[in-house]
């Protein structure tokens, strides 16, 4: 059934879009959350492309006859046909999407999440509402909203791979070790000096994240600011602090292990204090997909009961 939709699809079309997909292969029911939603799009003649470890765990369970016709290879995205790709779908929770911001980067693909995890602030479409979420994404109905970046970099002896930060940007202590002291300057003006397990600097996207969880506040993800959370500071006087996501971020931390963890939406790394970390905003954005009665707003209603009774 699935051959004959695929190769039907490519005969009779209906639309000219095309769609990359990723997946959360850890997931226990992804495989037929995955395969509901690429006969959806195969039978309104969608062109679908799979990522390659998406593709390659679908074939290990004996699903999809799809030719290998775009990759991820080492960091390079390469569509083989040089067709463009209209959407991105991530299907799996919110460590999916972001990692299937990482591999869109900066090639202007809009995201729209499918929720197998649990808040899901960023994938927000819920299975059960898939076939409804993908008719009205077919038909055009859907509006997408800019999420600001976060760049990282460091001065020499560290080498990051990808440099940027949809949620968060973290300076860490190690595991059981001491406190650490971070020392931050904002456009150049030291304002923090503290001991601590560790500073958060998070987007307005990732506000209900990390930065929620050490105590920093919500802020819709069109505002336009960076929220700086401190974790477990010693100092009760140092609180969450809301700057303008123009501004430039510097970072010296002081360790008794001479080294921290440099966290980048949860891809962590060990360097050693010697290296400092320089943080702005990224030139680029990632654009979101919001489509339906899918809102931030509903989200913390629904997900978090804000404002509840």
């Amino acid at each position: 059934m699935q051959i004959f939709l695929y190769f039907c699809s490519r005969i009779i079309k209906n639309t000219s879009m095309t769609v990359a997909v990723f997946g959360n292969s850890m997931k226990t029911n992804m495989s037929d959350e995955v395969s509901h939603v690429l006969d959806f799009l195969l039978r309104r003649g969608v062109d679908i492309r799979l990522s390659q470890e998406l593709r390659q765990e679908l074939n290990l369970r004996d699903y999809a006859p799809f030719p290998e016709e775009w990759v991820l290879d080492n960091g390079e995205w390469r569509p083989t046909q040089g067709e463009p790709i209209d959407f991105a779908l991530s299907i799996g929770g919110d460590g999916t999407f972001l990692t299937t911001a990482a591999a869109i980067g900066n090639k202007n693909i809009p995201i729209i999440g499918v929720n197998m995890g649990h808040l899901g602030f960023l994938a927000d479409v819920q299975t059960k509402n898939v076939d409804l979420i993908m008719e009205q994404l077919v038909a055009g109905k859907y509006t997408i909203e800019q999420r600001t970046l976060l760049q990282v970099t460091c001065s020499e002896g560290a080498h990051i791979t990808y440099p940027y930060a949809l949620n968060e940007v973290a300076v860490l202590k190690q595991g059981l070790s001491s406190m650490i002291i971070v020392m931050a300057k904002l456009n150049g003006e030291e304002i923090i000096n503290m001991e601590a397990d560790g500073l958060v600097v998070s987007t307005a996207t990732g506000s209900t994240a990390y930065n929620l969880s050490v105590g920093g506040p919500i802020m819709v993800p069109q505002a336009r600011g960076v929220i700086l959370s401190p974790v477990s500071s010693h100092s009760l006087s140092v609180r969450p602090l809301v700057i303008p996501d123009d501004w430039k971020i510097d970072l010296k931390v002081h360790s008794r292990n001479a080294s921290y963890m440099l966290s980048i939406d949860g891809r962590s790394q060990i360097i050693s204090d010697e290296v400092d970390i320089h943080i702005e905003k990224a030139p680029y954005t990632i654009k979101v997909v919001q489509v339906g009665e899918n809102s931030f707003m509903n989200s913390l209603k629904s997900k978090m009961l804000w404002g509840a009774n």
